[in-house]
């Protein structure tokens, strides 16, 4: 079952058109992957979904219901620009924020105190905000996106700013939110991110979603049927021992270990190309090099663009 589902959403800018038709479907308790270059209009559909502006053309349902103001008391948003108030203590804020979304002071207390243990913040309780550093600002923005646990997550680039460990301690977060039934959208520019966590993606670019899919489908459907292969005591080059339909991409040898890539072509198999070489060589690994989000990301938006380009 679907969450959230946009069809068709068309949102215009005087003479700019921001999103042209964009369609999404965000499975329920799934982390979803909103894709695309800066200026593609992954914000104002955001936006959209936040009820804080509203298309102009298309329809957003969320359970099946179209959006209005109260799906938002089950929404959490967390913005890439973000902000708290400086001289305020961090503690006091939180609470303040915390019974803003509808939890009441004493369970809002609660789960602050709990939460601010997990992060290793609970020392800076009554400290001001501005006394903190980045890193630490982001986690009390993340609590406070979270504390009154909706069932809808919207992060805008939610590893910005932080160290490697404290961007760990936040995939964890996000990974454990899902297990308890939230649903997750994040927009990032992260790609590695998108591969260790996103379930599905939509990739907008000019306005326009090009790409829409689950992440592992999407991987194995832009493949190349291309292969490391790393092997042990070949005499002579490897050209030598394979036939012609074989294309080698790159080769290189470490004292008696050779490391190579190999496109298979037509209709061979990796178990033929083993079996060609074993007469020859011990073999040490053979695994299939799949394209990265990051290869697949950048393939289409230049793809898109390219076509754009030749139809003005």
């Amino acid at each position: 079952m679907n969450i959230l589902t946009a069809k068709d959403v068309t949102k215009r800018y005087a003479q700019h058109t921001a999103l042209n038709k964009v369609s999404i479907e965000v499975p329920e308790q799934s982390i979803f992957g909103l894709l695309g270059p800066n200026g593609a209009g992954k914000t104002s559909l955001i936006r959209i979904i936040n009820l804080i502006t509203a298309p102009d053309e298309g329809t957003v349902l969320f359970n099946g219901e179209p959006l209005k103001p109260s799906h938002q008391e089950i929404v959490g948003y967390l913005p890439e620009e973000r902000g708290l108030y400086k001289k305020m203590k961090v503690g006091e804020q939180a609470l303040y924020l915390a019974q803003l979304k509808g939890v009441g002071k004493r369970e809002a207390m609660k789960r602050l105190k709990s939460w601010f243990e997990r992060f290793e913040i609970d020392a800076w309780w009554n400290r001001k905000v501005e006394e903190l550093s980045k890193g630490m600002q982001q986690k009390v923005q993340f609590i406070v996106t979270v504390i009154h646990e909706p069932k809808l997550l919207i992060f805008d680039e939610p590893f910005s700013g932080f160290d490697p460990i404290n961007a760990n301690i936040i995939r964890d977060e996000i990974l454990r939110l899902k297990d308890q039934g939230a649903t997750i959208i994040f927009s990032t520019h992260n790609m590695s991110s998108v591969e260790e966590l996103c379930d599905d993606i939509t990739l907008i670019n000019k306005s326009n979603n090009i790409l829409s899919g689950k992440v592992k489908e999407i991987r194995a459907a832009y493949k190349s049927n291309t292969w490391e292969i790393r092997l042990q005591g070949l005499q002579g080059e490897l050209s030598q021992h394979i036939n012609s339909e074989y294309s080698i991409t790159s080769e290189h040898r470490d004292n008696d270990l050779l490391t190579a890539v190999v496109k298979l072509n037509g209709h061979n198999s990796p178990n033929a190309l083993l079996q060609g070489l074993l007469p020859h060589a011990t073999i040490h690994s053979l695994h299939e090099i799949m394209p990265t989000m990051n290869d697949i990301f950048i393939r289409c938006v230049n793809k898109d663009s390219a076509e754009r380009n030749e139809t003005v």
